[in-house]
């Protein structure tokens, strides 16, 4: 199969689809790998690394978008990238469909077969080709939160461990899964009072086993979020529901009993946000401010440390872009049900079922078209 990767447009994201070693991978395979000039510079690969794994450099993405049977992105195709698209041609990548109606409609009417990270599963339901990105953004989230509650960035001003004397920031996490639970980690470590809310009793329970006194941990109703989100400093968003769009669950008015300066950062923006009040920013403007309240809702967090990403993106979508490139698409969703839950479109229909009820479209299930 000829697989081909491009360099990524969305703002700020240095990332790509498929790394040096996984291109030598591919070629050992016998696959014939297409790499746009200059798509890894972001992680420090220069053409001639590409070309050191065998792939070869061509000039731009229309020419990869053409003439590949696949290609493996990271971020979802921006509009010039969907209108390149064709029937009977795969796409692996992070979709995100269900916030995003006009994307949606462009995959349905390119006939393309695209297959999402996202939802690809595991044992036990577990999302393994989004985990290392969610790993990543929910350190990052502190990270961006630290710098959001500066002074010089409209934050209150208020470093998160605090000094001798000095109470540290309150920190509020929604949502104790892999996003969750990596926010916690890294705010207990810099000496945070850190609660996460979870409506989940064993996640509760396995949470407060790991943390002990190093962070709280609270059932996730309507009136423990609230004065959760009134006393913290810094609130991490962290709720995901597989393919579907975020729950809104910190309202506009909450915003009114939170601190003038405190900092809300929305690492579910991808599937929407989980605030109502955000909108998907940018590594370039990363924040703006709803009444005295800072945003940072950047739609692509883990593009700005895009190395550290890239090498763990491919670590776990590298096996599936192996396997679809020697099976071909429908003997390798048939021979593995976890990667046939990663089938968003295709020839034209909606075949995940979270995605066709957000959107209205007719669901097909994947299993009538394997069968």
């Amino acid at each position: 199969m000829r697989v081909g990767t491009v360099r990524e447009i969305k703002n700020h994201e240095y990332r790509v689809g498929l790394t040096p070693e996984s291109a030598r991978e591919l070629a050992a395979h016998g696959h014939e790998v297409w790499v746009e000039t200059g798509a890894g510079l972001g992680i420090g690969a220069a053409d001639r690394d590409y070309e050191a794994a065998g792939a070869v450099i061509k000039p731009d993405a229309a020419t990869i978008f053409a003439e590949c049977e696949m290609v493996v992105k990271v971020k979802e195709p921006q509009a010039v990238e969907r209108a390149q698209l064709r029937e009977g041609q795969i796409l692996f990548t992070y979709l995100h469909l269900a916030p995003d109606p006009e994307q949606t409609a462009d995959l349905v009417k390119s006939g393309v077969t695209a297959i999402a990270y996202e939802t690809v599963t595991g044992p036990g339901n577990q999302l393994p080709l989004l985990k290392p990105m969610s790993q990543v953004a929910g350190r990052m989230a502190i990270q961006a939160g630290a710098t959001a509650l500066e002074k010089a960035h409209g934050g209150r001003g208020v470093l998160l461990g605090g000094v001798p004397g000095v109470l540290p920031a309150k920190v509020a996490v929604i949502g104790g899964g892999v996003v969750g639970f990596n926010a916690a980690q890294m705010a207990a470590g810099l000496g945070a009072d850190v609660t996460i809310l979870d409506r989940d009793p064993e996640v509760l329970e396995r949470l407060g086993t790991h943390f002990e006194s190093r962070a709280k941990t609270r059932f996730s109703n309507r009136a423990n979020l609230a004065d959760c989100v009134a006393e913290a400093d810094l609130v991490i968003g962290a709720v995901l529901i597989p393919g579907a769009a975020a729950p809104k669950l910190v309202t506009r008015d909450m915003l009114a009993t939170m601190k003038p300066g405190a900092v809300l950062v929305d690492v579910a923006i991808d599937q929407g946000g989980c605030f109502e009040t955000s909108r998907a920013t940018t590594h370039a403007e990363p924040t703006f401010v709803v009444d005295g309240i800072v945003h940072y809702c950047v739609a692509n967090m883990p593009g700005g440390v895009a190395r550290t990403s890239t090498y763990a993106l491919n670590n776990v979508t590298l096996p599936h872009a192996l396997r679809i490139a020697d099976l071909g698409w429908k003997a390798a969703l048939a021979a593995n049900p976890h990667l046939a839950a990663g089938l968003n479109v295709h020839a034209g229909e909606v075949t995940y079922e979270a995605v066709a009820r957000e959107l209205g479209y007719v669901y097909r299930p994947v299993a009538e078209l394997l069968a």
